[in-house]
């Protein structure tokens, strides 16, 4: 596997270059004892996990540590996803709390100059759900469901941006199959659109042209590669788009 390995102060990551080295990993890891048990020999869940956490800004063995594939779908640790919502730049805040009178858990979350929204979940509306006295957490930890259901509902309506329509493992551990899709729509605000890429500056394409065209001769990676990178942050032109494809050709000659 041709994986790079990118070094750092707390060790190094394997970040796979393309699906090939992508699915080998997921194979290797999940014939691993390290991953949680629910990856060990699914490696189709493992690339799955390990996709959904590139999204997110994970490395591969920190989605595993932290993404669930539940039903199909995957989904996010209570505790990642609150974490995740703190790393978000336009975070501006959450405060958390109990009421034990009435088994109600508040989770109030606001974004950089914007308005505080709260969410709450109580003990009623877990019996609503059929969950109150659930085997399993529901029974053994009802308080730290609780907090998980609001938490959830809560950071996915202010930040569904950083979280890429997850929903808590928690949540989805609790929902049928034929629930999945709708419970990752809940409450879920309109996001803004975003604004439309603007086209790639002539100058800057003419000044990095040379860069792209040894990364190619090299083999690191292929024209497709070069042109699918340019254009998730700038518009091509056809003429521009058309330059480095024929990079690819002049590799092979």
């Amino acid at each position: 596997m041709n994986a790079i390995a990118k070094t750092g102060g707390a060790g190094f990551a394997l970040q796979p270059q393309n699906i090939t080295e992508a699915m080998q990993m997921a194979e290797m890891l999940a014939q691993s004892q390290m991953v949680p048990k629910h990856y060990q020999g699914k490696p189709q869940d493992t690339l799955v996990a390990m996709m959904m956490g590139s999204e997110l800004g994970l490395n591969p063995i920190q989605a595993l540590q932290n993404v669930a594939v539940i039903n199909g779908k995957p989904s996010i640790y209570g505790d990642a996803m609150m974490a995740l919502v703190q790393n978000h730049p336009q975070f501006g805040g959450v405060d958390e709390s109990f009421d034990d009178a009435t088994m109600t858990a508040t989770c109030t979350v606001w974004r950089k100059h914007g308005n505080k929204h709260t969410q709450t979940f109580s003990r009623k509306d877990a019996e609503e759900a059929g969950l109150w006295g659930k085997q399993g957490p529901w029974k053994q930890y009802p308080k730290r469901m609780l907090t998980f259901r609001a938490r959830g509902f809560a950071l996915r309506n202010q930040f569904a941006d950083a979280l890429a329509g997850l929903i808590t493992r928690e949540e989805a551990e609790d929902m049928p199959e034929r629930d999945m899709g709708a419970a990752q729509r809940h409450e879920q605000p309109q996001q803004p659109a975003r604004p439309a890429l603007e086209h790639y500056a002539a100058d800057s394409f003419k000044q990095n042209f040379p860069k792209w065209q040894a990364i190619v001769e090299s083999g690191k990676k292929s024209a497709g590669d070069i042109v699918a990178m340019l254009e998730s942050k700038a518009v091509l032109s056809a003429e521009q788009r058309e330059q480095i494809l024929a990079l690819e050709e002049g590799a092979e000659a």
